[in-house]
């Protein structure tokens, strides 16, 4: 929500506040959020296994709630970019931290609707912010303080309320789960050794570990297959609710008609997750969704008149409802097919990462000078979204081609079970999920 929730405050006055109009100077405050976020996935994840993910994940979201709230107390341009720099810092665990984090936890054949779920808090965070927008944007003045300040310092205080308790409630690996016993424990981790291997939990990740990971193909190429959705999927969410109010709507209704598309994509993400779960199967729930924003993004450039602002407002829903359930599939089966703590310690985090990169690509997408229409920008996120599905086929023939290879080589090959531990997903008897 804190990621996003600036389309919602520049709705409300931010822009005229502090300047932003000028020399593409919004564009760039959301820029400066990456430069962090994207530099620090692999350090966090580190961090991550040696503090523990309750302390870690919680003492992060305490902070950039702090954060957010001192985004709301800027009162120049320079100070959003800090604020938006430590913003970025912060939130750079969150992610790949608890992606990681749902990964120890559960078979593959079973992970994909959690993954969703975890997901799609994106778009429960896009709904719930627009509402939550909507009310607090008629605080605008009180005690002296417009609307979008409001928006920033309320939803700070509640992510700092919440971190709180989830240094409580929030679960750490399951090797050290203290609410399990002994003989819970041990069924956990055989049970997920089945599916994955031996995880090698107890050694600390060198960087020897990180360098043997990035050997892998299919680690760059699972990069790239996010990274092509990152692109119309922060497009959408840093700009809908700037294209939804050139349809003639008030500041109010621009919030209120910004929640049914991320609605819907919750509830559509949700659908493919627990298909692909039921198939056991991961490419087909991908392209599916790729497909489904395609079409969006299409009817956004061939339609534009005022009388057919209601197809455009329901292209909206296609590009929401794709982008955002596509992703999650495409995270889960990347990351649950990486065995091992560590290939999928520093997997995620890579994945995540560098599938940010998008993020700059798709903030310098969407310029002023091309409102209403946004053809550029449009055509860009359509492009990317076919990167993304190449990048799928890719992969796809690269795990079938690996398990192909497995099944007619000898699996005994005189390795012992701390060598095919090392290896995580490289052992000869490991298989992916297609």
């Amino acid at each position: 929500m804190h990621r996003v929730n600036i389309s919602n405050a520049n709705i409300f006055g931010l822009s005229s506040d502090l300047d932003l109009a000028v020399d593409n100077r919004f564009n760039t405050s959301l820029v400066i959020f990456f430069v962090p976020y994207v530099l620090f996935e692999i350090p966090s994840n580190i961090l991550l296994k040696r503090l523990r993910p309750h302390v870690w994940l919680s003492g992060c979201m305490f902070m950039f709630g702090l954060v957010s709230i001192c985004q709301g107390l800027v009162s120049n341009y320079g100070g959003l970019l800090t604020a938006r720099f430590f913003l970025g810092l912060f939130e750079t665990g969150m992610f790949p931290g608890c992606f990681y984090l749902i990964g120890m936890w559960y078979k593959r054949s079973e992970a994909q609707r959690r993954y969703s779920f975890f997901f799609s808090s994106t778009t429960l965070a896009g709904a719930f912010g627009g509402l939550l927008a909507s009310a607090i944007g008629k605080m605008d003045g009180m005690r002296g303080y417009r609307g979008w300040r409001w928006i920033f310092i309320l939803e700070g205080t509640l992510t700092c309320l919440v971190a709180i308790l989830f240094f409580f409630l929030l679960p750490d690996f399951p090797e050290d789960a203290k609410w399990l016993t002994e003989e819970e424990r041990a069924y956990v981790r055989a049970r997920l050794r089945v599916d994955q291997g031996r995880s090698a939990a107890e050694r600390p990740i060198t960087l020897r570990d990180i360098g043997n990971v990035f050997k892998d193909y299919k680690v760059i190429v699972g990069g790239f297959m996010y990274f092509g959705l990152i692109v119309p999927a922060y497009g959408y969410a840093y700009f809908s609710p700037g294209i939804i109010k050139n349809y003639g709507y008030s500041n109010i209704e621009t919030q209120l008609h910004s929640v049914p598309p991320w609605a819907a994509a919750f509830a559509f993400a949700m659908l493919i997750a627990w298909g692909s779960d039921k198939a056991r199967h991961r490419f087909a729930f991908a392209i599916f969704p790729m497909c489904v924003c395609i079409a969006g993004f299409a009817i956004l450039l061939s339609v534009y008149k005022k009388a057919y602002h209601k197809t455009e407002y329901a292209a909206l829903f296609l590009v929401a409802m794709g982008a955002y359930s596509a992703m999650p599939v495409v995270v889960c089966w990347f990351q649950m097919n990486l065995g091992g703590h560590h290939r999928r310690a520093v997997g995620s985090a890579w994945q995540v990462g560098f599938g940010n990169i998008g993020g700059i690509i798709a903030v310098y997408s969407f310029l002023a000078k091309d409102a209403p229409r946004y053809i550029p920008g449009y055509s860009i996120c359509l492009a990317f979204v076919c990167l993304s599905m190449i990048s799928c086929v890719i992969y796809l023939i690269g795990v079938m081609y690996a398990n192909r290879i497995r099944d007619r080589s000898a699996t005994n090959v005189g390795l012992t079970e701390t060598e095919k531990t090392e290896m995580g997903d490289m052992s000869p008897e490991y298989r992916y999920l297609l």
